[in-house]
């Protein structure tokens, strides 16, 4: 009973392999050609069934199947030291394709560097390719590095049209304020009205409310003055200029906000903190000390004087410190708890935030009355209306004044940064952009296109600098390769092209494919006429590696050569070679009067070792010629390593499967379908 539910699971097990090749052989058959499959679907489709197409994504085909220019360009790199050179010419390399791919609409072109003698060149295949001039003028650019801050201003002046169209759209704007003021002064409701007429979404459906305004950032805005000399129940008599329109205001009750001090302060911090803006002190002991030492020297009439010279702070060279009048909630609360703690004219500290140690100087203290406001807003239109604004802005640091980037890995951290240092006017100029954007973003550009945007943690004095950001050391390594390339003075010269036309391609691919087929089905006719059933199977089995063969060539997004189709057909080759072994190892065994079940066993197990050794030496061949060859000897090799390793696979597992499959339907020595087998006793 054991024995027979043993030969019971093998046939299961032999069945789900059959359904698994059929399946394989049909998915990978629509995978690799969909429109004709498609076709089919299509004509089903007229009677209404409604059955989805296949998505159709074509093979890549090289330069020499598609036409297309092949392109020699020679890079002068007499400037360029020489541990530098590789990775000067990879930056050069990842150029190119960047802007192949970006602006010339080129998705798979071939880019390899090459030494010929003295001389670095960089060879360019684009296939498909037919404006060639347009490709080299594009190639030929020196790339352009910048670094670039945000701005709000628009990118250039109003021209006389916009600027008439803006001042009429105001001019009108102002008659629709007045108009509304006289409604209101003839006893209109003004919730009422702010329903019908307000452009405020947030506020139009509430009667206009916008609740209370205070003095808390230190600055009296206009509407804040207007509130403050009203009284409640007041309406502007004039619409005032608000950052979104024309406002109309009336005033509610007035309550108390709370007191607004006036403070001055210096900051110092060490790297220890995150943010500092300075690199001065190492550690937290010795910028406590310094700001004690400060504290113990500072009075009213020289802490101007000491924030300008010892202060941290951003700006605090032209601010002496100085942080205005201020309501709770502005500041980091243990600066502000320690601020309203004290009384004016004291000088207090050292006091610890997230940002460092403050010395702080308490100038004043006042009231901060809020007034309760309701408004109409009538729409106004500014320059950026017409001209919208840029998001990003020149500062005059390109890669000219770069001299070098790297990748490193952090010390501390272990995390992958990318380092780049400045020449000496560099040095200067990124100071002044790191002061004025500190703990804001900016924005490094490649050939037009935004390759990070870091935002700046500190003022950076020494022209060098780090970019961080999730890196891996291959992308971090691709980032230094972008920003030497833009930096190192590589110029390339075209020194010599090619042009392959699409007719040319098409022919040598037509005839590539007719080769292909003819040869397949003269092995095909061969094994049949010759090794009978097996012979058959083995058909089955070569078709199942074709077709999953250039599936796989198309998944991988391979590029197809005339040099792969040779790979290929070579392959199939050895495809067949395998089961030429397989099948007189069959022979062999079943002249010896073996079962044809155990013959079939043998067979695979005797043959292994020589297929084995065969497809290894040519696999580790194929690997050799990947690593050392051009990309013509390449293309050749890893078809016919793909090829080779699918060969494996339909040759011992494929056909074996059949073969066993099959095997029960016969008595138990064969029969004459099987070559080598005898009815002799």
């Amino acid at each position: 009973m054991s024995k027979y539910k043993q030969k019971k699971d093998l046939r299961s097990k032999i069945r789900w392999g059959i359904v698994g090749v059929l399946v394989l052989l049909l998915a990978t058959s629509f995978f690799d050609a969909p429109s004709f499959f498609n076709k089919g679907i299509d004509k089903v489709n007229q009677v209404g069934i409604g059955i989805p197409t296949i998505p159709e994504k074509p093979f890549n085909l090289g330069l020499d199947l598609a036409g297309g220019a092949y392109l020699i360009f020679e890079a002068d790199i007499t400037d360029v030291d020489e541990a530098e050179r590789d990775d000067a010419l990879n930056g050069v390399v990842d150029i190119i394709e960047k802007r192949l791919s970006g602006g010339f609409g080129v998705t798979d072109p071939t880019i390899q560097t090459a030494k010929v003698g003295d001389s670095y060149r960089v060879i360019v295949e684009l296939p498909g390719v037919t404006d060639v001039n347009g490709a080299i003028e594009l190639i030929g650019e020196t790339p352009i590095l910048e670094f670039k801050e945000g701005t709000d201003e628009p990118p250039r002046e109003l021209t006389i049209e916009e600027r008439e169209e803006l001042n009429a759209f105001n001019k009108e704007a102002e008659g629709q304020a007045n108009a509304i003021i006289v409604r209101l002064q003839a006893g209109e409701e003004f919730g009422e009205l702010a329903k019908e007429v307000s452009v405020d979404e947030n506020s139009k459906n509430n009667n206009g409310y916008l609740g209370f305004i205070n003095k808390r950032f230190g600055t009296e805005s206009d509407p804040y003055i207007w509130a403050k000399n009203a009284k409640e129940g007041d309406i502007s008599d004039t619409a005032i200029e608000t950052p979104d329109g024309l406002s109309i205001f009336q005033r509610g009750i007035e309550r108390d906000g709370g007191n607004l001090i006036t403070t001055s302060h210096i900051l110092i911090c060490s790297a220890e903190f995150e943010g500092c803006p300075t690199q001065e002190f190492a550690t937290n002991e010795e910028a406590r000390a310094r700001a004690q030492e400060l504290f113990e020297q500072a009075n009213a009439e020289n802490f101007e004087q000491l924030a300008t010279a010892f202060s941290l702070e951003p700006g605090a060279d032209e601010t002496g410190g100085d942080l205005g009048t201020l309501g709770r909630g502005v500041l980091i609360k243990e600066y502000e708890d320690a601020a309203y703690a004290a009384t004016v004219g004291d000088i207090i500290g050292p006091v610890e935030t997230d940002f460092g140690y403050h010395v702080i100087y308490k100038r004043g203290e006042e009231p901060g009355p809020e007034y309760e406001l309701s408004r109409i807003l009538v729409e106004t239109k500014i320059e950026t209306d017409f001209v919208p604004n840029d998001q990003w802005k020149y500062t005059g640091l390109t890669g000219k004044q770069l001299d070098r980037a790297e990748v490193l890995q952090d010390g501390q951290t272990g995390e992958i940064i990318v380092q780049l240092t400045f020449d000496s006017e560099g040095k200067d100029l990124f100071k002044e952009i790191t002061e004025r954007n500190f703990e804001k973003q900016i924005a490094i550009f490649l050939d037009g296109q935004v390759i990070t945007d870091p935002v700046v943690r500190a003022v950076i004095p020494d022209g060098q600098t780090v970019i961080s950001g999730g890196f891996t050391f291959e992308t971090g390594k691709l980032l230094a390769q972008r920003l030497n390339a833009g930096a190192l003075p590589v110029p390339i010269e075209l020194i010599g092209q090619q042009t392959i036309g699409a007719s040319l391609g098409a022919e040598s691919l037509e005839k590539s494919l007719k080769a292909g087929a003819v040869g397949l089905l003269i092995v095909m006719i061969f094994m049949l006429l010759y090794y009978r059933l097996p012979g058959a199977l083995a058909i089955i089995a070569l078709s199942l590696y074709l077709s999953l063969t250039l599936a796989i060539f198309k998944l991988i997004g391979a590029t197809l050569t005339l040099a792969g189709i040779a790979g290929i057909i070579l392959s199939i080759g050895m495809a067949v070679d395998a089961n030429v072994l397989i099948f007189e190892r069959l022979k062999e065994e079943l002249k010896k009067k073996k079962t044809l079940h155990t013959a079939i066993e043998e067979g695979f197990i005797r043959a292994w070792s020589a297929i084995r050794d065969g497809n290894v030496s040519t696999i580790i061949t194929c690997l050799l010629l990947i690593m050392f060859g051009s990309s013509f000897v390449q293309s050749f090799a890893v078809t016919l390593m793909i090829g080779v390793l699918m060969s494996m696979f339909s040759a011992i597992t494929v056909t074996k499967v059949l073969l066993r499959f099959v095997s029960p339907w016969f008595k138990e020595k064969g029969n004459h379908l099987f070559l080598g087998y005898t009815d002799k006793q």
